[in-house]
């Protein structure tokens, strides 16, 4: 947020801190001015729309600028396959085996045990015959050799069958949970950049600003439109060294157009500068610390939209007198700041 549409106020106090117009309040010149928001997009992106034109009225939420990345489209497709191939993954672990899957599986545990069965048999066939040298050592190891395989597959086989029954282990379930979560973290950031290729008003106001036309590419945090806000006018004035002990923050003001002398808009003073300004803050003679000047903000109440930007105004201060506790007449209490102005 910055304040564009700052015309620096060129300040010339007039009141009894200076000089005043006849009534003994001090008076500074100041210039209205207004928030101003620049609009832009948070990555590069090629504009496709600008919505508004400049000294359009746009409401919170408006479309101001629709803008769109060659890629973005594919990507997001990307992720949202490799989201529906994690929960799918997810679902087959949480449901188990199927039946079909489980019969399979005993159905080859079934032919593994008989298959360990008769070669175990073949070596017990074979041992006398070994011993009596009846068939040759190679003959004898090749059996021996074909029952430890069997054996082999019917652990196998077992273990196949136990597994499925089982079902997966929790610990591969929560990591395939965190797979799930994973893609569809990186889907929800994928869709928000696409939300974020359009801009939308985020204040209420007007454009005071149109920096981009279709085509043109943008780069990150680059303005493409500047919203000024309505309706929160504001002014810095500049007050001497005199004034400033006998103002705080809170004070009430009022405020009044060169153009519309009879009109008055109140306000109260929400911000007073500490350092001096237009000199050094430490002055060496008396005449220059005489000319130090201290910058005071004031907002302004506008209910009928009559302060705009750059318009010259004079803020009227209500300084309290040395020892009296406050400086809010009783024309400018919190009555005066819920009205746009009161001649």
């Amino acid at each position: 947020m910055r304040s564009a549409l700052a015309i620096t106020a060129c300040a010339t106090l007039l009141g009894a801190s200076g000089c005043n117009r006849g009534d003994g309040e001090p008076v500074a010149m100041g210039t209205v001015e207004v928030v101003e928001v620049d609009v832009a997009p948070m990555v590069p992106a090629r504009v496709t729309k600008v919505w508004v034109r400049e000294g359009d009225m746009v409401r919170v939420g408006d479309t101001l600028v629709s803008l769109t990345q060659a890629t973005l489209a594919p990507d997001i497709e990307g992720r949202r396959a490799r989201v529906a191939g994690m929960e799918a993954r997810l679902r087959d672990l949480q449901a188990g085996a199927r039946p079909a899957q489980r019969e399979r599986a005993e159905a080859e545990l079934r032919i593994a045990e008989a298959e360990a069965g008769r070669t175990a048999s073949d070596v017990t066939r074979f041992t006398p015959l070994a011993a009596e040298g009846n068939i040759s050592a190679q003959q004898f190891e090749a059996v021996r050799t074909a029952a430890a395989t069997a054996a082999a597959r019917r652990d196998a086989a077992r273990e196949s069958v136990r597994l499925l029954r089982e079902g997966a282990r929790p610990n591969e379930i929560r990591a395939a949970q965190a797979e799930v979560e994973s893609a569809r973290a990186s889907l929800a950031s994928a869709l928000q950049t696409a939300s974020d290729l359009t801009l939308v008003a985020a204040n209420a106001g007007m454009i005071t600003g149109r920096h981009v036309e279709p085509g043109e590419i943008l780069g990150a945090g680059e303005p493409a439109v500047t919203v000024g806000g309505v309706g929160t006018p504001w002014a810095r004035v500049y007050i001497d060294q005199r004034l400033l002990p006998r103002l705080a923050i809170g004070d009430t003001v009022t405020a009044v157009l060169d153009a519309f002398p009879d009109r008055r808009f109140a306000g109260r003073i929400v911000a007073l500068n500490d350092r001096a300004e237009f000199t050094p803050r430490v002055a060496l003679t008396e005449d220059e610390r005489a000319d130090l000047l201290f910058g005071v903000k004031v907002d302004l109440v506008d209910r009928d939209n009559m302060l705009k930007a750059g318009l010259p105004v004079s803020v009227r201060f209500y300084p309290r007198a040395e020892g009296a506790p406050a400086n809010v007449p009783g024309m400018l209490g919190d009555t005066a700041l819920r009205r746009s102005g009161t001649p």
